[in-house]
């Protein structure tokens, strides 16, 4: 593999050790700093976020939006394959608060071109949605998908926000025509979380994570800290670019903006539907956001975002989440956060 060392001079053998020596200094198989698959890292520009609902041959409602409440911890018997089956286990649980979300229109698309909407008649309803209903909107034919046009409204929980937040959600169906007849008898309806989910289901959470604004390198990537030997600083990247291609890839890690960035968890497990507040509520209520006045979901580990951050839930899409067995709870902590 190296070259004989009696057969080279030793002024070479000396430049070539110190080659290796070099070379032996990187890490070649080391994983990358900074997964590629979250580019570009820059700010939200909503918090009200799309998410792509997938085609569910049951007819069902399959996602429901919430208000992140905080986090605390619950037991119950784990019935997954692992050493603690059929123990009580203590497990970190986060709860989401579900107002009532009212349907008010729908929409139906063509591909991914929509077609057109339909109102309910409740003219209260449509005036809290916002929509003057001058004209009926001729629906061309043609339809293949049908999404709910709903509100969501903060007001009716405890943190202060006052203005309602609509958006589209998803339901399944094995036909258009099956989707269409449900869609009607749940237009100018109010949903809650029970009529969408149920105990033991996996879900995917999509919400906007917490902003921590301009950092470096070393939060921001993880990059580890410089010796400050010959530039006089720790916390930067030792280089930003190679010597060929002569320009600084967008690969390198660099400062830049760090959170407030749309993410999508998968397959969290409900623990619990609940409609009774005083079974979740501290004694003090949770840090900055209250009492929980609504519905709620409780979910197995963290969910993204700070409190009082919209998210939303949609059925699990890598895992046959529907056949999920409901879990046996125990107690849930009440101790003030």
């Amino acid at each position: 593999m190296y070259p004989r060392k009696e057969i080279l001079s030793e002024r070479y053998w000396a430049t070539y050790a110190h080659v290796l020596q070099v070379q032996n200094m990187t890490d070649i198989k080391r994983p990358r700093r900074g997964s590629m698959g979250f580019r570009p890292r820059k700010r939200s520009v909503t918090q009200n976020i799309n998410i792509n609902w997938q085609c569910y041959p049951e007819k069902r409602l399959i996602g429901v939006p919430g208000y992140k409440v905080g986090m605390t911890h619950v037991s119950y018997v784990d019935d997954s394959e692992s050493v603690t089956k059929g123990q009580e286990i203590v497990s970190a649980a986060t709860v989401i608060e579900v107002p009532p979300v009212t349907v008010y229109g729908l929409r139906y698309y063509d591909n991914m071109r929509s077609l057109g909407d339909e109102f309910t008649v409740d003219e209260k309803v449509l005036k809290l949605a916002g929509v003057k209903k001058k004209k009926e909107l001729k629906i061309q034919p043609g339809a293949k998908d049908i999404r709910l046009l709903v509100f969501i409204n903060p007001s009716k929980t405890g943190f202060g926000k006052k203005h309602i937040e609509k958006m589209e959600l998803g339901f399944g169906g094995k036909d258009i025509d099956e989707k269409t007849a449900y869609a009607k008898e749940l237009l100018g309806k109010d949903l809650c979380a029970k009529d969408v989910f149920k105990s033991g289901e996996y879900v995917d959470i999509a919400a906007v994570t917490k902003g921590k604004g301009w950092q470096g390198a070393v939060k921001r990537f993880g990059v580890a800290t410089q010796r400050p030997k010959s530039t006089g600083k720790k916390r930067h990247v030792g280089t930003l670019c190679q010597w060929h291609p002569n320009y600084v890839l967008y690969t390198a890690p660099q400062a830049g903006q760090t959170g407030y960035h749309r993410r999508t968890e998968l397959n969290k497990r409900v623990l619990k539907i609940g409609e009774k507040p005083e079974e979740i509520n501290p004694s003090s209520g949770f840090p900055n956001y209250g009492f929980v006045k609504n519905s709620y979901i409780l979910i197995k580990g963290s969910v993204p975002g700070p409190a009082k951050r919209l998210v939303k839930l949609r059925l699990a899409l890598r895992m046959d989440a529907g056949n999920a067995k409901e879990l046996q709870m125990g107690d849930i902590c009440l101790d003030s956060k």
